[in-house]
């Protein structure tokens, strides 16, 4: 009987044993799964934290590719921003119209004097020869030196349409005048001055009008300049 009950309590003592070490290695486990989430949730919140700077509202999201990565690189991203950027500004930059520059303009002058008309005018031909198109407006610069000093030419006052010259196409203004019909000297013109409109050069032509504008003690200039594309081939 003693026998008996050594028995039962080594068995109860083994079960007791078994069942201690089962719990243990069960808790174990349990308390192995929160840390390896955690270990996975800290090196997938790093992956996102370079998302986020490649993709995220810092970068301009998803529409600029940084968040569409399968790498999850933030380089990638910022690579692929910083291109899209870039070629907006050179759009911008080449849809720029550049304006006509005094030395890629031939500039001629000639007299469109009709018979008839009680002043005289000069029709300047601005011609781009630059290889590319190029935007004109406003008024030119001009001047006419004569024998009594440089006398600067009046704006007409008109709207100065905006114009594009194509390589090779021609746009005029005219210059009007006084006719000497005085009988008198008058006051000798020796050349003309044009400087086209933003532009600091100048371009010395020949005066092809009258030889002599009359003298008058009227204030003001008798010269008028209309603007760019203002007068036709014809003047």
């Amino acid at each position: 009987m003693r026998v008996h009950k050594l028995t039962f309590a080594a068995l109860a003592v083994a079960a007791g044993l078994s069942l201690t070490a089962c719990q243990s290695d069960g808790g174990g486990t349990g308390k192995s799964d929160p840390s390896s989430a955690s270990s996975a949730a800290s090196s997938g919140g790093g992956s996102g934290s370079n998302g986020a700077n490649a993709g995220g509202p810092n970068s301009g999201g998803p529409d600029q590719g940084g968040g569409k990565d399968p790498a999850g690189k933030g380089s990638g991203g910022k690579s692929s921003g910083g291109q899209g950027t870039a070629a907006g500004t050179g759009a911008k930059e080449s849809g720029k119209l550049a304006k006509c520059r005094t030395d890629e303009l031939e500039i001629t002058a000639k007299d469109s004097t009709i018979g008839g008309d009680p002043d005289g005018t000069v029709t300047v031909r601005l011609k781009n020869r630059s290889g590319h198109s190029c935007a004109i407006s406003g008024y030119a610069g001009v001047d006419l030196k004569t024998n009594s000093g440089t006398l600067s030419a009046k704006r007409t006052g008109e709207q100065a349409p905006a114009t594009v010259l194509k390589n090779g196409q021609s746009t005029f203004f005219g210059i009007d005048y006084p006719v000497n019909k005085s009988g008198g000297s008058g006051v000798r013109v020796t050349g003309l001055l044009v400087t086209p409109p933003n532009e600091t050069k100048t371009v010395t032509l020949p005066w092809p009008g009258g030889a002599t504008l009359p003298v008058t003690d009227n204030p003001g200039s008798p010269v008028k300049v209309g603007p760019i594309g203002s007068a036709g081939q014809g003047g």
